[in-house]
């Protein structure tokens, strides 16, 4: 489990820190741990785009397309022994 000190830290930030902590009944180290935490997984929320550029195509294939494109690169994966001789 990894341990990091924060500089530069206003005393007057602290005092609220360690207040908050009393009045929740939790140690500093917890109450900073999930604030650092919830913020975290919400900004990591927000700053993720959904993309769906794409969706036309998935799924749109039948069982005979399929079939001939796994036919037509087949040739794809098979190895030419010759080449690695």
């Amino acid at each position: 489990m990894a341990s990091m000190s924060i500089r530069g830290l206003q005393d007057q930030v602290l005092a609220q820190l360690k207040t908050q902590a009393e009045q929740e009944g939790s140690s500093l180290n917890s109450l900073v741990l999930r604030l650092l935490q919830g913020t975290a997984t919400s900004a990591s929320l927000k700053g993720m785009k959904t993309f769906d550029d794409l969706d036309a195509l998935a799924g749109t294939w039948d069982a005979a397309e399929a079939t001939q494109f796994a036919r037509n690169t087949a040739a794809f994966s098979e190895v030419d022994a010759a080449l690695w001789s």
